[in-house]
């Protein structure tokens, strides 16, 4: 009687397995770019090898996509647990910014898979069938906090929600993608715990400015101290 072939560890847990690819692919990705990023590095970083990575997730262009839309779904699932609809309209837009801001600080893999895809031109994400789907809430929930702040006096125009959010990513991308270089032109360091604070507050200060048609000094840093909650305080 033939002997009945063992089980693999990977095929007892193959969600661990594929959890454990999608994290080294992440971290190869934002690391090398899709251009210089290895399969066998992933594999030997997943403790896999090639077939199983293919088993799972494909081949390296399809894992690459899984990534971007991973990381798209992790950034808008947090987001939806901000909260905002229950704010008064200008302390949603406050949270809106200090968790966009927070969020690259954590994740600068984020950052870095972003800038690698906007360099292929969203190549692979015009294929993608999630992403799209995933932002209309966000945006919905963006012109939500705009409309009922328009309605309360607190906000003087209706800003076009996709408007207003790549404004608040724009801010605070552009000062950490290039902070390297920023900091040698200028002569700060702009990723001391001092700079990132001052470059929180002015970000906030610029956008609700904007909105509200306030004097930028209304909102200054020793005002919002007594505003701003927590990041770990949201719902």
């Amino acid at each position: 009687m033939a002997k009945a072939k063992p089980t693999l560890k990977w095929q007892r847990d193959p969600e661990g397995m594929r959890r454990r690819i999608l994290e080294a692919a992440k971290q190869e990705f934002a690391t090398h770019g899709l251009a210089g990023a290895r399969v066998d590095r992933i594999a030997a970083k997943a403790g896999a090898n090639k077939r199983m990575l293919y088993y799972h997730v494909g081949n390296k262009e399809s894992l690459y996509l899984t990534i971007l839309e991973g990381a798209y779904e992790k950034i808008r699932a947090e987001e939806r647990g901000l909260d905002l609809e229950h704010l008064d309209p200008p302390e949603a837009i406050k949270r809106l910014i200090d968790f966009t801001w927070n969020y690259f600080l954590r994740n600068p893999e984020f950052l870095a898979l972003l800038n690698t895809e906007n360099l292929a031109k969203a190549r692979h994400l015009k294929h993608s069938t999630k992403v799209k789907s995933m932002h209309s809430p966000f945006v919905e929930m963006i012109r939500t906090v705009v409309n009922r702040g328009v309605a309360s006096g607190d906000f003087q125009v209706a800003v076009d929600p996709v408007q207003l959010y790549i404004s608040i990513a724009a801010l605070a991308f552009f000062y950490l993608s290039n902070s390297a270089t920023l900091s040698v032109i200028f002569g700060r360091d702009l990723l001391s715990q001092q700079a990132k604070d001052e470059r929180l507050d002015h970000m906030v200060s610029l956008v609700l400015a904007a909105l509200t048609g306030k004097s930028f000094a209304i909102f200054a840093r020793d005002k919002l101290a007594k505003l701003r909650v927590p990041l770990h305080q949201t719902a």
